[in-house]
């Protein structure tokens, strides 16, 4: 009756409630349809996950994990920003200083199960197709940004003493005879394993800090660098030099592989870093400026920008340019690493913290397998419940109607 009062000549025959079963069964529709297709690398669409080529040899168990990965919608356990107070997961926006947007109740970050769709997939499509949109350039930049495409090298590092590996992509790996520290995002689960036992305390005091904080406040490139040592080392691949290993909250699982290679003389964060904490500083590329040489040199300068190889073993002299594309092919031929591509974009993580929304059209079956529902079973209602709260745990509030949940 407001809005009429106002003026507005909406047609309400034409209204469309989205808590109503006849509306939401497409968007359930659409969900199975998500995931009952995979990505397709060479046609570069989706298509049906009943054409996925498998492996022979597989175990029936494997075989269902090998579709599982590649469904488009697919469930993964990552870290969230998750408030108890409130019992759901906020986004990285909700989130100021630790806290709540709303009542200022504390957030922590935790691994917890969630839905995603696979939209890295997509992230060449779509920055391909701003050319064929009409918007204003500082949009399409935007949109750019936040897509994110970095061309450069997956590079291996075998952890001392193990036999797990850290992989790390960098986009410049002429800079690799200058990588003095690796850093792991805090979240990274190797952690667990080569953190040696006189560390193990800090190394989880850290962790616990780290969690109260948001990606937006750990990525501030204002704030001080924190970190800690784990007591483990890593083989640097290009010469063989034990450097050892970190975290630090600048580093987010999230992005890239959770662990990068710090190569403080021609990268600001690493720079910054290894200043903290008195850490080596190689310089590896020389700037044409023979002013700035000399302060790279003496470590009071970090170079950022594109030189010449210096304290680099048989690539010294190189232009930069010639050396990255030398030594990526060099480690291909080692296999220690090889050409890649990443991107900032991330899958797209959606959750069911709350009783509204309409419900997965998913069963989890006894024995592990996740199973969607046939189309003539749509639409999967909420039922009537007296507390619609969120569970508390994580779950959403539907997680407590034992005899809704196990059908």
């Amino acid at each position: 009756e407001q809005t009429k009062s106002l003026g507005f000549s909406y047609d309400w025959n034409r209204e469309v409630n989205t808590t109503d079963p006849n509306y939401y069964r497409w968007t359930q529709w659409i969900f199975l349809k998500f995931f009952n297709s995979y990505f397709d690398e060479a046609k570069q669409k989706a298509r049906p996950i009943e054409q996925l080529h498998i492996p022979k040899g597989m175990s029936e168990q494997d075989k269902q994990k090998f579709i599982d990965d590649n469904r488009l919608a697919y469930e993964a356990e990552v870290p969230v920003n998750w408030c108890p107070a409130l019992g759901t997961v906020l986004a990285n926006e909700e989130v100021v200083g630790g806290v709540s947007e709303r009542g200022g109740h504390p957030v922590i970050r935790k691994p917890m199960r969630q839905w995603m769709l696979r939209i890295t997939k997509y992230a060449e499509q779509l920055l391909e197709d701003l050319a064929d949109v009409d918007w204003p350039q500082s949009i399409k930049k935007l949109q750019t940004d936040w897509i994110g495409k970095s061309i450069g090298a997956d590079v291996d590092f075998k952890v001392d003493g193990f036999d797990e590996t850290i992989r790390v992509f960098t986009t410049r790996p002429d800079t690799l005879f200058g990588a003095t520290y690796m850093v792991m995002a805090p979240e990274y689960p190797l952690v667990d394993v080569i953190t040696t036992d006189e560390h193990k305390k800090a190394v989880e005091d850290y962790r616990q800090q780290a969690a109260r904080k948001s990606d937006l406040d750990r990525t501030d490139l204002a704030k001080e660098k924190t970190g800690v040592f784990t007591g483990a080392y890593a083989i640097n691949p290009v010469n063989g030099e034990k450097i050892p290993i970190w975290l630090s909250d600048y580093v987010l699982l999230s992005y890239g592989t959770g662990a990068i290679m710090a190569v403080p003389a021609h990268d600001e964060r690493d720079f910054e870093f290894a200043k903290e904490f008195k850490l080596p500083i190689i310089p590896v590329v020389e700037p044409d400026d023979s002013e700035q040489a000399e302060l790279v040199k003496q470590g009071k300068l970090c170079f950022i920008g594109d030189g010449t190889a210096i304290n680099s073993g048989q690539f010294n002299g190189l232009p930069t340019e010639e050396f990255k594309d030398k030594i990526t092919s060099w480690l291909a031929e080692k296999g220690l690493g090889r050409k890649a591509v990443n991107y900032k974009l991330r899958d797209w993580l959606f959750s069911r913290q709350r009783y509204w929304g309409e419900p997965f059209p998913i069963l989890h079956t006894d024995d592990g397998w996740v199973v969607g529902l046939s189309e003539e079973d749509l639409p999967l209602e909420l039922p009537e419940v007296e507390n619609y709260k969120p569970a508390g745990t994580g779950e959403s509030p539907l997680a407590n109607i034992n005899d809704w949940v196990n059908v």
